[in-house]
């Protein structure tokens, strides 16, 4: 019988085999080998068995393959399979630096918190498209700083790329619900039962996120709507700072209008904006080219975002549709 680990790592992974490749490589090479993990194929139709298998004698790793029935439900799967005192929570797109549990565990153990998160940095060898994605998630110019930047205009949130909490934690609140956004409803559950939440800045992770603008829209498009999802179950939760995408999306087409049909000049402030995008992502990534890029993916994501959260609004707030879905997702709730 092995020593029972601090750390159970959970990962639901749906037909990503190549991604899981390149985690575990990550998670072989950790510095602290105090953790287990646990991968849950979430019904994959292309299956990554065979590349988790390749670091079993590396890793105290194990392989569990069920029907498809979401990530939270994987995730909770995960949970009441795993022995350790401390559950983390990666996505299968992210690669963890060596150092990682190492300075996860003398965090907790200088002071310790109940439920953590940490914030994701892009690796060298990510596509510059990537790595202009992962500006916009993170800067304070687009977030305001609620993804764990340096300055914050709410609350942090753990999110699922990188997040972990106890075992006290799960007995108590249970675990993910099956929906958009179950982080942030996981956080608020936590934080209403009265444990500390906290961001650990150094426990960072690489998050490769999406490739394409495309799919990043199509994300960033979820998220708005889900924020809506999230003021439906927590009437409090929705800041002034989860309404500033819809507002600037508004805002710019107001701009546009009044420049083709009044003034040209009324473009300039939309003009200044994108100025401040790219001399911010120049100075973060020292390169133009995903300087220029990082204005693109800044103005997909709050567009994408933004128009979201308008769809969702009038549908479900307006229109009063979906009034019943708080019922709902509690009929889906997972332990």
């Amino acid at each position: 019988m092995t020593q029972t680990p601090y750390f159970s790592v959970i990962i639901p992974v749906y037909n990503r085999p190549d991604e899981i490749q390149d985690l575990m490589q990550s998670l072989s090479r950790q510095t602290c080998t105090d953790f287990e993990v646990l991968i849950v194929e979430d019904g994959s139709t292309v299956r990554c068995e065979s590349q988790v298998k390749a670091y079993e004698d590396a890793v105290d790793v194990h392989y569990y393959y069920k029907e498809n029935e979401g990530r939270s439900i994987a995730r909770n799967y995960g949970i009441e399979r795993a022995r350790g005192e401390y559950f983390v929570f990666f996505d299968s797109d992210c690669v963890i630096p060596e150092g990682y549990f190492a300075t996860l565990r003398a965090a907790l153990e200088k002071d310790f918190v109940p439920c953590f998160g940490g914030p994701d940095a892009a690796s060298d060898d990510f596509t510059d498209v990537q790595k202009a994605i992962n500006f916009s998630m993170t800067s304070f110019l687009t977030t305001g700083g609620i993804r764990g930047g340096k300055v914050q205009l709410e609350k942090f949130v753990p999110r699922s790329f990188n997040m972990g909490y106890s075992r006290e934690v799960w007995e108590r609140v249970g675990g993910f619900r099956e929906m958009f956004s179950e982080d942030i409803d996981m956080s608020t559950r936590i934080r209403q039962a009265g444990f500390a939440i906290r961001l650990i800045r150094e426990a960072y992770v690489y998050h490769k996120r999406r490739t394409s603008l495309k799919k990043f829209a199509r994300q960033t498009y979820v998220f708005g709507m889900s924020r809506i999802t999230l003021k439906l179950l927590y009437p409090d939760s929705l800041k002034v700072v989860h309404t500033l995408p819809a507002v600037f999306l508004l805002g710019c087409l107001a701009l546009i209008l009044l420049a083709i049909f009044w003034r040209w000049w009324c473009i300039l402030p939309l003009a200044l904006y994108a100025v401040m995008l790219w001399v911010s992502a120049l100075l973060k990534t020292r390169n133009l080219k995903i300087a220029s890029l990082a204005v693109v993916t800044s103005f997909v994501q709050l567009f994408s975002y933004g128009y979201g959260f308008i769809k969702a609004f009038v549908w479900k707030i307006l229109l009063r549709h979906g009034r019943d879905l708080d019922q709902e997702i509690a009929m889906r709730k997972g332990k």
